[in-house]
């Protein structure tokens, strides 16, 4: 199994201004205190070298992490708009994400789209660094087109129609105008492509970089529309099921951000289609991640160490649910994985008008043990990863309607945490037809701290990129 980020470490580079021995006049003191460089700015010409391109890809690598599993990423707060997470925290900008009523100021999601930008811009410079220092290996720049692609395919995926895709890796940024999400999703393909002819080679870094981005390549032919189907399983086909591009976190470096802020700071709660302590307030449309109890997602109420109070979490008053078993502390992640390039196979199949064969696939991936987590080291001991059991087989639900929502279903257990579900709920409404209050998409009806779940099926650009980027005003739209 390979995993390119292992064992990666951002890279800091750090000015040190050293004062001559002697007497110096105090006049020069005053102006050295009041020049005083800045050191979290670093001068371009500091990575003007084989290591610097080498930091600033380390650096890159490091952002990607962030913006993903080792962050307050999309991933959790798409989840959180989705029906994945529900909030447990005091912060409103978590509560109103999971009543879909978010605030154009909202400083959570500012910060993560900020974070997807960020992988944007450092992979793009260190494009043009190991270009001018270090070429080879070509799979490491291969590595930082897919990045980049990743970042570009996460904001079409979670963000609104209308999202600018800015250059800051120059000297003077290049602000870019707001695109819909299809046209992100075709700049992020073109990513992938790049990253795709640049890791043709044979040795182990080079394979699993073509493998990441030809599957992340397919899921954004997915976005761009379901006539690309066909082109998606091509790409896919022969990427084996065990197959893992994984993000990873450590005792020192950054903890799993999934384990971290819903099992250990208790400020996400899994969701369920019945919510509230009493389990009294129906959440329709909401996939029953807690009462399925399946074993893709193991969740359970935690519970005291008297071993008979259920915890509450952060805000004092909503009982802790978890998936402690499924993430441990320094858990990897999956960017991309085979068992994404199963199920692009089974919607393919799906789509040919082949149900029999999307089912095949389906109860493959049922039938036999599938390794979703690593087992991975923690503060006390270590975490035992997680395999899912052999499950029994799918039947055909016999309807076209029932096809499709058994297929997603399917998605969101095997995918859940890493980012899929808010842009799988805005392709049910874009491209399979469904009503955005209807079956199968975003929940609806009253929420359980109050009120009722509004109408946002996507999270916003923010009122931030008005204040920095003269080419934009607001989204576009906020549909699907």
């Amino acid at each position: 199994m390979i995993s390119p980020l292992k064992n990666v470490r951002a890279v800091a580079l750090t000015l040190v201004v050293a004062g001559a021995a002697g007497i110096v006049a105090c006049d020069t003191v005053k102006t050295n205190l009041l020049d005083a460089p800045n050191p979290t700015i670093i001068d371009p010409s500091a990575v003007q070298s084989i290591a610097g391109a080498t930091a600033v890809r380390n650096g890159a690598l490091s952002r990607l992490r962030t913006a993903t599993a080792d962050g307050e990423s999309s991933w959790m707060f798409g989840g959180l708009l989705a029906d994945e997470w529900a909030t447990s925290s005091t912060f409103v900008q978590n509560d109103e994400t999971d009543q879909r009523s978010i605030q154009l100021n909202n400083s959570t999601v500012t910060n993560e789209l900020r974070a997807l930008y960020r992988v944007r811009t450092d992979a793009n410079q260190a494009i043009a660094l190991l270009n001018k220092y270090k070429p080879a290996p070509a799979a490491d720049v291969a590595e930082m087109y897919f990045a980049r692609g990743f970042a570009e395919l996460q904001l079409a995926s979670d963000y609104c129609n209308g999202i600018p895709l800015s250059d800051g890796a120059g000297t003077v940024p290049a602000f870019g105008a707001p695109l819909p999400v299809k046209d992100v999703f075709t700049v992020a393909s073109a990513s992938f492509d790049t990253a795709m002819t640049m890791s043709g080679g044979t040795d182990a870094a080079s394979l699993s970089i073509n493998r990441a981005s030809r599957i992340a390549k397919a899921r954004a032919l997915l976005g761009i529309g379901l006539a690309n189907a066909p082109a998606a399983a091509a790409l896919v086909t022969g990427i084996a099921t065990s197959f893992r591009y994984d993000v990873t976190a450590s005792l020192t470096g950054g903890f799993n951000t999934l384990w971290d802020q819903a099992a250990s700071q208790n400020r996400y709660t899994v969701s369920d289609s019945v919510q509230g302590n009493g389990r009294t307030i129906l959440v329709k449309n909401a996939i029953p991640f807690l009462s399925a109890k399946d074993p893709r997602v193991p969740a359970h109420y935690k519970i005291a160490s008297n071993g008979r109070d259920s915890v509450k979490s952060q805000d004092g008053g909503t009982f802790v649910i978890q998936v402690d078993s499924l993430w441990g502390q320094t858990s990897p992640v999956s960017l991309t994985a085979g068992l994404d390039a199963r199920l692009i196979e089974a919607e393919a199949a799906l789509q040919a008008g082949n149900p029999a064969g999307m089912l095949t696939i389906l109860n493959a991936l049922r039938a036999a043990p599938v390794l979703l987590t690593p087992s991975s080291p923690t503060a006390t001991g270590t975490h035992p990863g997680w395999t899912t059991p052999v499950m029994a087989p799918l039947a055909d639900p016999g309807t076209a309607a029932g096809r499709v929502s058994l297929l997603f279903r399917e998605k969101a257990f095997w995918q859940f945490g890493r980012g899929h579900r808010l842009g799988d709920l805005r392709r049910l409404i874009r491209d399979y037809g469904r009503a955005a209050d209807g079956s199968d998409t975003f929940p609806v009806g009253p929420h359980f701290k109050g009120g009722v779940f509004g109408a946002d099926l996507n999270l916003p650009v923010t009122t931030d990129e008005q204040v920095g980027n003269s080419k934009f005003t607001s989204c576009i739209d906020r549909k699907a």
